[in-house]
């Protein structure tokens, strides 16, 4: 069962150029057929998402926390046009997070999700939380 998240942290940081679920959800897939950007270490891999109107290369960036199976968490964004990358401390600081988010269990997930700490943005079993 793959689920696919994003943290609130992430939703705040991509709602000011309209990045929708249905991209990250498809950036995911993408993933999974072999297209990575950058394996950054520590579960953290770098995507870039196209955003509306735009293609992939003017479009975000994305990390993501993953054990590149069933759980996905979308951890940090920017646009291209609003900086070059991330700093080694911002990198080390989301390894560390990265490794937090992958060790909860699944009634962790499910509190984080009713208190919107988390988002599921995909899911890929038949009874899906709402």
């Amino acid at each position: 069962m793959k689920r696919v998240f994003k943290t609130r942290a992430f939703a705040n940081q991509t709602k000011k150029f309209g990045l929708p679920d249905s991209s990250l959800c498809a950036a995911v897939a993408e993933i999974e057929s072999g297209l990575i950007d950058a394996d950054l270490g520590g579960g953290l891999v770098k995507k870039r998402v196209a955003l509306p109107g735009r293609g992939k290369s003017a479009g975000a960036r994305t990390l993501i926390a993953t054990n590149q199976g069933s759980r996905w968490f979308f951890v940090f964004g920017f646009a291209k046009n609003e900086r070059a990358n991330i700093s080694t401390v911002e990198l080390e600081a989301l390894k560390r997070y990265s490794g937090e988010l992958l060790k909860l269990t699944g009634a962790e997930l499910n509190r984080l999700t009713d208190c919107a700490e988390l988002m599921e943005i995909c899911n890929d079993q038949k009874d899906a939380r709402p």
